[in-house]
């Protein structure tokens, strides 16, 4: 998956319908890091995710969340991640161009070259951005 180096946030979202509208809502945590701004306009891509996942939400979103809990609205100057960080992840989709896709502390997405859904893998993070790292595969776990 070839990602633009203009990327300023990567997340996952549900869109939602209302009467004469589709609205696809930002995570507050997106506008806490300071890449975007309410009121400014952006370009958007959508990915979808494979047939085997359609219309399941991904289980770690604010809306599968204990509802008793109250959100916890932090900010972070620092992604959770560094260059050279090596972590334990289970691919959770793959993109159109075959990279699969997993997330790490605090939801931060990571995408990983030759790595497929449901992989379960050793990465090692090469690239880190505010919103999205990429990294490659050190092995493939049981």
């Amino acid at each position: 998956m070839e990602i633009s180096d203009q990327l300023l946030s990567l997340y996952t979202g549900k869109i939602e319908e209302t009467s004469e509208r589709y609205v696809l809502e930002v995570p507050e945590h997106e506008l806490d890091l300071g890449s975007l701004e309410s009121g400014e306009v952006y370009r958007i891509a959508v990915l979808l995710e494979s047939d085997s996942t359609a219309g399941i939400e991904p289980s770690n979103t604010v809306q599968n969340q204990n509802p008793h809990r109250q959100p916890q609205h932090q900010e972070y100057d620092e992604p959770p991640v560094e260059p050279g960080d090596e972590r334990v992840v289970e691919i959770e989709s793959t993109g159109e161009e075959g990279d699969g896709v997993a997330k790490v502390d605090r939801g931060y997405v990571v995408i990983v070259p030759e790595a497929a859904e449901g992989d379960r893998v050793r990465i090692e993070l090469d690239t880190v951005r505010q919103n999205v790292g990429f990294a490659d595969v050190v092995e493939y776990v049981d």
